[in-house]
């Protein structure tokens, strides 16, 4: 599934880019992937677009949905005091590593609450138990993707590193 994410975030530019996912399963197919991964991957995408809509605010001037920054994303923010607690199911599928990853970004002030909960369900949603980290960043990068956002520079090269290859000095 993992493979077919990371093919559709580098051939369309943004989520709303994206053909629709009938033209989208056809692309796939041609390509090679096979039907079980696509299918998995449309599933999954499905639900992703289903959660951004959700970060939505209608626009005032005429009533509808329409794309919601980032910077107005991150005004939305629970209160200082607030903290995040996860369950022990987030806890055993998630793994230490993606929790660890996901508090670092948010620290970081890369990733706003309203974002870190639609990650959180999409990873929940992702197979794996727990989740390699690696999967978990693209995870990430397609919550950007479908937001229409792209992270700054120094966060996407987190995204996008292999960590494996690193040195500990």
């Amino acid at each position: 599934m993992f493979e077919v994410l990371v093919f559709v975030y580098e051939n369309y530019w943004r989520g709303d880019a994206c053909p629709e996912l009938a033209h989208l399963e056809r692309k796939l197919n041609a390509v090679g992937f096979e039907a079980e991964e696509i299918q998995d991957a449309l599933t999954w995408l499905n639900d992703l677009n289903l959660a951004a809509r959700g970060l939505q605010r209608p626009d005032p001037d005429h009533g509808t949905g329409g794309a919601t920054a980032l910077s107005d994303i991150k005004s939305w923010s629970p209160s200082p005091l607030s903290m995040r607690v996860y369950s022990t199911a987030e806890q055993d599928h998630l793994g230490a590593d993606c929790l660890g990853f996901v508090t670092f970004l948010e620290t970081s002030g890369v990733l706003p609450a309203p974002m870190r909960e639609i990650v959180i369900d999409r990873a929940m949603a992702a197979p794996a138990d727990p989740l390699p980290l690696d999967d978990f960043k693209i995870i990430v990068l397609m919550v950007y993707w479908s937001l229409g956002e792209e992270p700054d520079a120094l966060v996407l090269d987190e995204l996008c590193d292999d960590s494996s290859h690193r040195l500990a000095h």
